[in-house]
């Protein structure tokens, strides 16, 4: 199944795709795709709806994510926590120079950073190393404490998206070292543009997605997620040891090779710039750069 939610920001309703793409209206199951919906049964009501034919199109949503279409928000309320993790790839640490960490690298950005997957990213005022990063995003769907087991990692997952997690990298790096700096302008977490339930996945689940980012119509960013450090289960796992994960609350698990800041030469993002990002089987994301 997957779901999204379509309308201006903060009047965003929720839908169901139908198997032809089309917007399936979910009001009348939920008045959002939330925590609330995610860990109350919400998912097992819409999917019954769904297969019995039940849910009607939902008005003005035909052709939603199309420049001319209704606007296509993040998949889910971002209420919750924003976890991010960093250096999760051999291939980003091969291209950075990092060491791979023995553990994963955790930071936390703020929540009014998401938006949708088509909405502009502003570039920072004074900032002229703004950088593209393409991720997995993983979207918990029950509360989870202490994890012990793969299985028990997998159950607490309601489903995955794309996520950008736009870095602005002298203020990472030039600031004293804190992340948190250069992750948490606005804009900087465009999300979507749909959720998708593990099964839409298949039996390879996550082990081997394609990640990719174009700018400007360049191919810049071709990864996998089988070149993950720390795979799915085990990032879900390890946090669930010092943070309580809640219904709703977005993990975006790491980048592969091909960001700005590795390849020499390679201008940083500016104002009118085109960044076009895709993850297998989860759909593609458009955003043009403008200036804050």
């Amino acid at each position: 199944m997957k779901l999204l939610r379509i309308g201006p920001p903060g009047a965003e309703r929720p839908a169901a795709l139908s198997p032809e793409g089309v917007p399936l209206d979910l009001s009348a199951i939920t008045p959002d795709i939330d925590g609330d919906f995610l860990s109350g049964g919400g998912l097992e009501r819409a999917r019954a709806a769904l297969e019995a034919g039940e849910l009607p199109v939902l008005a003005g949503a035909v052709g939603a994510g199309t420049p001319d279409g209704p606007r296509v928000g993040p998949p889910v309320a971002p209420r919750g926590k924003l976890i991010g993790i960093g250096t999760n790839y051999t291939d980003y640490a091969a291209a950075t120079g990092a060491e791979p960490p023995e553990r994963p690298i955790v930071f936390i950005k703020p929540t009014d950073t998401v938006v949708g997957p088509h909405d502009p990213v502003r570039v920072p005022r004074g900032c002229t190393a703004t950088d593209h990063e393409v991720e997995l995003a993983v979207v918990i769907g029950r509360t989870a404490r202490y994890l012990e087991t793969d299985a028990e990692a997998e159950a607490a997952v309601a489903g995955y998206t794309v996520a950008n997690d736009v870095t602005e990298r002298e203020h990472q790096f030039g600031h004293g070292g804190q992340w948190g700096k250069g992750k948490s302008f606005e804009t900087f977490t465009p999300l979507g543009p749909w959720l998708a339930t593990p099964d839409e996945l298949g039996a390879g689940g996550t082990a081997s997605l394609g990640l990719r980012t174009r700018v400007n119509g360049e191919l810049v960013q071709d990864g996998t997620t089988a070149k993950m450090l720390f795979d799915v289960p085990y990032l879900v796992r390890h946090l669930s040891r010092f943070m309580a994960l809640r219904p709703g609350d977005v993990v975006i698990t790491g980048t592969p090779a091909g960001v700005a800041m590795t390849r020499p030469g390679t201008p940083y993002l500016r104002p009118g710039d085109v960044m076009e990002l895709e993850v297998d089987l989860l759909g593609r994301q458009r955003q043009v750069l403008a200036a804050a």
